[in-house]
């Protein structure tokens, strides 16, 4: 059991984390080193030997691992990343990099995404040493950069570059899972994810022929490449279930005594309430419109215009979706991947989504603990390449009106700490016995 210095611990952790300003504008421009070796220092206080690696001076990740009691286990990964998005100071009602802790909560950007689980594992690292605990299997621990751009900068080059740190792991576990979901009615739900939609960042191409904007002009690239935006966000994407969909929708239907049938998805969404948003955005893949860029004067005609669109795909389904594109953006716009990286799903008969549903019912015993598909991607994607199988577990305990994925780089980002609190248990809890 995670002791009171490990309580106090994870607290502050998250704030000072909070307080290193790691925003990832994009293009290069981040800086996590500050982050990275604050981490590494708290690792080296636990007794172990933090490895600092960057592809990028100043883009700095940290790998260190924990010798567990079986040396026959497979290892496992627990990872998580020190960039955060940017943040408008002006938009908040505190400074977003204060980390304050107020009324029992601790505010700032990464408060959720995801300094919060970065603090959780140091705090348990520690715990551990002061106790004396070794985990039964290997524990490969790594903080990364970039994970909110591209990942080139993270988990992408430790996995292209540095596959010899992660000898052994077959899973691994990080954000975006066993949060408290409330659901209007009294439950409470504990989604863990065993699955990722694929990321398809796309960049629309239109060309046409350039001229004077009072002309007559058939070959208009702006109204090409608006046509194709047009089909596009208009698309009415077909259902496609994959196997954590199907639980995911099943286990719901089930506890709310509704009849399973996936054969009218849209129909048994309808009735499962606010719960249906643990879903909704993965029976389909999407792609949405979100950027535009063309023409340089009023009167001129351009030759070119150009569009990005965020795609996301569903296991299994890349083929589809690629043709899919291909016929909405039409002979008269090209189309190309900004940016891509693959679909995820992991089994849900595996002993650790058993031993990450058991943690949490031991500290919530009034929840219930569901499957789930992200609608978007982590680090478990790059991390992929070298055969780890990854789910979504950064535990919470949240109150009722708190909207956790509302707070994803959105405005205000808090947390509770008597969240953290949980988190360092259930965590503990987990990786003992994973």
């Amino acid at each position: 059991m995670a002791d009171q210095q490990a309580l106090d611990e994870v607290v502050r952790f998250t704030a000072e984390l909070i307080r290193i300003d790691t925003s990832n504008f994009g293009g290069g421009d981040c800086r996590e080193r500050p982050a990275a070796e604050y981490a590494a220092e708290r690792l080296a206080g636990a007794g172990l030997e933090p490895i600092l690696l960057e592809r990028t001076a100043g883009r700095t990740n940290v790998v260190a691992r924990i010798e567990g009691t079986d040396p026959a286990a497979d290892a496992l990964l627990v990872h998580g990343h020190l960039d955060v998005v940017p943040a408008q100071a002006a938009d908040w009602s505190v400074d977003p990099f204060s980390g304050e802790v107020r009324d029992g909560v601790v505010w700032g950007r990464g408060a959720v995404d995801m300094k919060n689980m970065d603090a959780m594992i140091l705090a348990v690292v520690r715990a551990w040493a002061r106790e004396g605990v070794r985990p039964r299997r290997d524990i490969v621990v790594a903080f990364t950069a970039d994970e909110e751009a591209s990942a080139e900068d993270g988990s992408g080059f430790l996995a292209d570059h540095h596959s010899e740190l992660f000898e052994g792991c077959t899973e691994g576990v990080s954000e975006s899972g066993a949060f408290t979901f409330h659901d209007g009615t009294g439950r409470q739900l504990y989604p863990v994810a065993a699955g990722e939609r694929g990321t398809a960042w796309l960049k629309l191409t239109a060309r046409g022929r350039a001229g004077h904007g009072s002309k007559v002009n058939t070959e208009n690239a702006v109204t090409r490449l608006a046509a194709a935006v047009t089909r596009i966000g208009e698309h009415r994407w077909p259902l496609r279930l994959t196997p954590t969909v199907s639980a995911a929708l099943t286990e719901l239907a089930v506890l709310y005594g509704i009849e399973p049938d996936l054969t009218e998805v849209d129909l048994l969404l309808d009735k499962l309430g606010p719960a249906a948003k643990l879903v909704e955005a993965t029976v389909r893949n999407s792609a949405n419109p979100t950027m535009l860029n063309a023409g340089y004067k009023v009167n001129v005609i351009p030759g070119e215009a150009v569009a990005f669109v965020d795609g996301r795909y569903l296991h299994g389904t890349e083929d589809e979706f690629r043709a899919t594109l291909d016929r909405l953006t039409g002979p008269d716009v090209d189309w190309e991947f900004h940016h891509r990286e693959v679909a995820l799903q992991a089994p849900l008969d595996s002993p650790t989504y058993a031993r990450m549903r058991a943690a949490v019912e031991e500290f919530a015993p009034d929840g219930h603990v569901v499957p789930y598909c992200m609608s978007g991607g982590t680090d478990a994607k790059q991390f992929s390449r070298l055969g780890i199988t990854g789910y979504g577990f950064a535990p919470l305990k949240l109150p009722e009106g708190l909207d956790y994925q509302a707070l994803f780089h959105g405005v205000d980002e808090r947390v509770p700490v008597e969240a953290l609190h949980f988190g360092v248990r259930v965590l503990d809890r987990f990786l003992r016995t994973a």
